[in-house]
């Protein structure tokens, strides 16, 4: 669904008329902003299968620094694989990769640790790997990655659509205090179920994400 599809979508529901573009009047562009804030908070609540892809990385030897281009500080590994050597990356901790680099003579070879350094000057997430890179290995991280704000009319939603819909009503109504039948409390209500029910839908997807194993 469109940015400008779920605006109308709220405001019809509103009691509003509908616009042709998002940017038509004042109160359709608050619209606008209130739906980016339901997709904000939807997109953190699950991590949904529609945000779910893979970024690479090639290594160079004796470079131990990585961006993970397009990632915009918005990313969550999930897992982690040298691709090159058939592992998994394990997670290690910064005092831990301090020790490596900083206490004594990294080791050069086929990485196998990682872990998040900051971001770099264009706001991608950057990691740091070890042992240091001798070649060229692949390396995949298989993540979630959270959208920008929908800005252009044509942008579009990944995640489900109705549980946006419902709760930028649910701040709408709140913020203008009347609704003609609805109140607040009842619009965020109906927005939990929407929410509840489509990540039931998507988590069928992945089940062994839903399962705790106990030792």
């Amino acid at each position: 669904m469109t940015y400008l599809n779920l605006v109308n979508n709220v405001l019809r529901r509103m009691r509003e008329d509908e616009v042709t573009t998002v940017n038509q009047s004042t109160y359709s562009k608050m619209v606008g902003d209130f739906v980016n804030d339901a997709k904000k908070l939807v997109e953190d609540a699950w991590d949904w299968s529609a945000l779910r892809t893979t970024m690479t990385v090639t290594t160079s030897a004796d470079v131990f620094n990585y961006v993970l281009v397009g990632s915009q500080n918005k990313i969550k590994v999930l897992h982690a694989y040298n691709d090159t050597d058939n592992w998994e990356l394990q997670y290690q901790t910064p005092i831990w990769f301090d020790d490596k680099y900083m206490k004594q003579d990294p080791q050069s070879g086929s990485p196998q640790y990682y872990v998040f350094n900051g971001i770099n000057t264009n706001g991608d997430t950057q990691i740091d790997i070890y042992p240091k890179p001798d070649a060229a290995y692949i390396l995949r991280f298989n993540s979630i990655l959270r959208n920008d704000d929908l800005s252009l009319d044509t942008d579009d939603l990944l995640i489900p659509s109705q549980p946006v819909i419902h709760l930028a009503i649910a701040l709408l109504a709140r913020e203008r205090g009347e609704t003609g039948g609805t109140s607040a409390p009842e619009y965020f209500g109906i927005a939990d179920k929407y929410l509840s029910d489509a990540i039931a839908l998507d988590a069928q997807k992945h089940p062994e994400e839903t399962i705790w194993y106990t030792p």
